[in-house]
């Protein structure tokens, strides 16, 4: 049994278990005057920094749509998107949905379907767009809910001087145990960390790497009757391995730390290895970067599985309630183009340009000529990532790599997010951290399990 309908019910425990939400909008229009044509809810990340800049002298000089972008972080945009889907209030048109909202929204009409656009706009060109991603993006009925604005994988950032100047050797596929003995080698060298690693708690923050980790070294949520299986052996030893190796040679404060705060102090010079998204690359190698053309890229790291980076898309769904869907695509249109592509790339840089979604960027000769220090990395990761039905050893009743595709994940992850931070943080153990989330974990598949 794979469930994949999340009740308004969840979702409204998901959010009245979150945080209250502080964001408010940030419009592009001059003076704030104007009324948007289209409210759009994006998560926090260099890409969509670069699709505000270029938004209003394209897309709006171009078709007339203005756009209200409201931008927050990766936790409060998840809380703001469940809270805005489940009742469908309308209030923003376009979100950015992930692999993981956007079967359980499409399963319960909270998205509009999108392949009359797709057949409509031939500019398009959908089967440019890599087929795992555009398959991750896909109902139960078969149609086409989401189109991906970038996708990526996940792979491990290495200073290459830093390791030439202790004298150390990265191996072209790693394995976890040879990542901390390199750690603990390197840590300390120019004040660098031996690595940077997500500690902050959400089920997109540090579970999101902690999964792989379970995955390559055996671990599962559930065996196939939806009995827990959090104080295993293999998913203690995994999460045992993580929050040690973030407490010996790891940032400080990894607690506090996503994706964002740990990609800042890699730039800065302050990390000499980090293990996360491909996504990350462009930030590394941008001008102002301390670390430009000094870093290497190797695939994730594994223990017993032959590969173990998550396959992961920020892209942009319709609203069902959005009033005017047609400038929604649009948008859409335009957002997740190969032109858009070229236009980051001609203005901005093509290091910006938004990656890991569509097959002619890496046969343009200005993107490999840019990104020649990952793109060839990148892609595989972004095509070639282990597989979200069989991501670890044996079977197991869920898909996904770096999440789990019941919609009770949002709030389960997050709940055992906080106790593994905890962990990270020294205010428990890994053994107590790992019988509370046991017993969370048992309790939310009750239902799975028929009781």
């Amino acid at each position: 049994m794979k469930p994949s309908r999340l009740t308004r019910a969840a979702v409204a425990g998901a959010v009245a278990a979150g945080l209250v939400l502080a964001g408010c909008g940030d419009t592009d229009l001059p003076g704030g005057e104007e009324q948007a044509d289209l409210s759009v809810l994006a998560t926090d990340v260099p890409q969509i920094q670069t699709l505000k800049k270029l938004t209003k002298k394209h897309f709006t000089a171009e078709t007339g749509i203005a756009v209200d972008y409201t931008v927050l972080p990766e936790n409060e945009a998840r809380e703001e998107m469940n809270r805005e889907f489940a009742t469908q209030a309308g209030r923003y048109d376009v979100a950015s949905v992930s692999a993981y909202e956007v079967p359980i929204y499409a399963d319960n009409g909270w998205l509009a379907p999108l392949d009359s656009y797709v057949k409509a706009d031939e500019d398009f060109d959908q089967d440019d767009v890599f087929p795992n991603l555009a398959s991750s993006l896909t109902g139960e009925d078969g149609k086409l809910y989401a189109e991906p604005f970038y996708g990526e994988g996940s792979f491990l950032m290495y200073r290459k001087d830093l390791f030439r100047k202790d004298g150390l050797t990265m191996p072209p596929n790693p394995t976890w145990q040879q990542v901390a003995d390199l750690a603990a080698q390197v840590d300390g060298t120019d004040g660098a960390s031996g690595i940077c690693l997500r500690g902050l708690p959400g089920w997109g923050q540090n579970l999101a790497p902690i999964n792989t980790v379970v995955n390559t070294f055996g671990g599962h949520w559930y065996d196939m009757d939806w009995n827990a299986r959090l104080t295993s052996p293999e998913f203690r030893k995994a999460v045992g391995f993580y929050v040690d190796l973030l407490r010996s040679h790891g940032q400080p404060g990894a607690e506090r730390m996503g994706v964002l705060e740990i990609l800042d102090r890699f730039v800065q010079g302050k990390c000499a290895m980090m293990y996360d998204a491909t996504s990350l690359a462009s930030s590394i190698e941008a001008d102002g970067s301390a670390v430009k053309g000094k870093v290497g890229y190797v695939p994730a790291p594994t223990d017993r599985t032959e590969k173990a980076g998550w396959l992961w898309t920020w892209a942009w769904g319709i609203q069902q309630a959005a009033d005017d869907k047609d400038a929604a695509w649009e948008f859409i249109s335009w957002a997740s183009s190969k032109e858009f592509q070229e236009l980051v790339g001609q203005e901005v840089g093509w290091t910006s340009a938004p990656a890991g979604n569509r097959k002619s960027l890496y046969e343009n000769p200005e993107y490999q000529q840019a990104a020649g220090a990952w793109y060839r990395q990148e892609y595989t990761a972004a095509t070639d990532s282990a597989d979200p039905k069989d991501p670890g050893v044996g079977p197991r009743p869920y898909d996904g790599i770096g999440f789990l595709s019941i919609p009770e994940f949002a709030v389960l992850g997050t709940a055992v997010s906080e106790q593994i931070a905890a962990a990270i943080a020294g205010r428990q153990s890994v053994d107590t951290a790992l019988d509370k989330s046991q017993d969370l974990a048992q309790a939310a598949a009750a239902k799975y399990r028929g009781e």
